[in-house]
């Protein structure tokens, strides 16, 4: 019996060195590209930033603005641009986003462009609406994915097809926290009281054809911006995720492998003791 408890620990030892050294190398690899993707999401930082003072610029600058972008509408339904990852093993990384998305829907009706593997499945095992499926890996989207997404959401957001934009990511805050986020894009914030009250000097600024045919031009760059950065940052803090939650399941099988090397040793002694106690035992008799 104890020949075969010690068998069995000696292959479960071996079991978890395995899967350590697999954590181990997942953890090396999303520590690498964590690295690039966090230079990533901070290069990308002040290319919807600008745009976006751009856009406040033109508004708050002519006091007859008139856009589609910004007029407010009763919101009977929403489209959730949703970006996860593309495979599992990062802790609560998808489902904390899910979570949010839900939170924030409150069961209204909406209608969802999901970005990466895991929205895709999500959005199919709930049976939600979907406008596109197109970018079901979210490692391929690049700038010119981004921009033909904004074109479309824009299209369809002009069309009355939805009333709110809003793009559900993981914002990266350190390599240990990642938060998910909702953040609203569509229609963009304008007051019009606020910009017919301004009196700071106004730059003068000659926009052809016209200032409102600028700024709808400008508007879907600028959602292509939104959608760029949302996913640096969900790439980002998806790999930071993956890299805590291998880090943790290196150090459990650590200890689990000295747990059981403890469990060994007893088994071994007392195969020892048992063997001694045999041999005196017949010696005597």
């Amino acid at each position: 019996m104890a020949a075969s408890s010690m068998k069995d620990i000696k292959l479960r030892m071996k079991s978890v060195e395995s899967t350590m050294q697999i954590t181990k190398a997942m953890e090396l690899v999303a520590s690498s590209k964590l690295r690039r993707a966090k230079l990533h999401a901070e290069q990308t930082r002040p290319y919807f930033t600008t745009l976006h003072q751009t856009l406040t610029d033109i508004a708050y600058g002519n006091t007859d603005f008139s856009s589609p972008y910004v007029q407010k509408r009763d919101v009977n339904k929403r489209c959730y641009v949703m970006i996860a990852g593309d495979r599992g093993l990062a802790g609560g990384y998808n489902s904390n986003l899910f979570k949010a998305m839900e939170e924030h829907r409150a069961g209204a009706d909406s209608l969802f462009l999901p970005i990466g593997k895991k929205a895709v499945e999500y959005c199919t095992r709930h049976q939600l609406p979907i406008l596109t499926s197109e970018y079901s890996l979210a490692e391929d989207v690049g700038m010119g994915d981004c921009a033909a997404m904004a074109r479309l959401l824009c299209q369809a957001f002009c069309k009355g097809e939805f009333d709110e934009l809003e793009i559900v990511y993981t914002n990266f805050v350190s390599m240990l926290s990642q938060q998910p986020a909702v953040l609203k894009t569509l229609p963009l914030n304008y007051d019009r009281q606020q910009a017919q009250q301004q009196t700071r000097p106004q730059t003068l600024t000659l926009y052809e054809p016209s200032s409102e045919a600028v700024y709808n031009a400008i508007v879907p760059e600028y959602v292509a911006g939104l959608i760029y950065g949302a996913m640096a940052e969900s790439v980002a803090s998806e790999q930071g995720a993956r890299r805590t939650a291998m880090d943790a399941a290196s150090k459990n099988a650590s200890e689990m492998i000295e747990d059981l090397s403890l469990h060994y040793n007893r088994a071994r002694q007392a195969a020892i003791t048992q063997e001694i106690t045999e041999i005196v035992a017949g010696a005597e008799a």
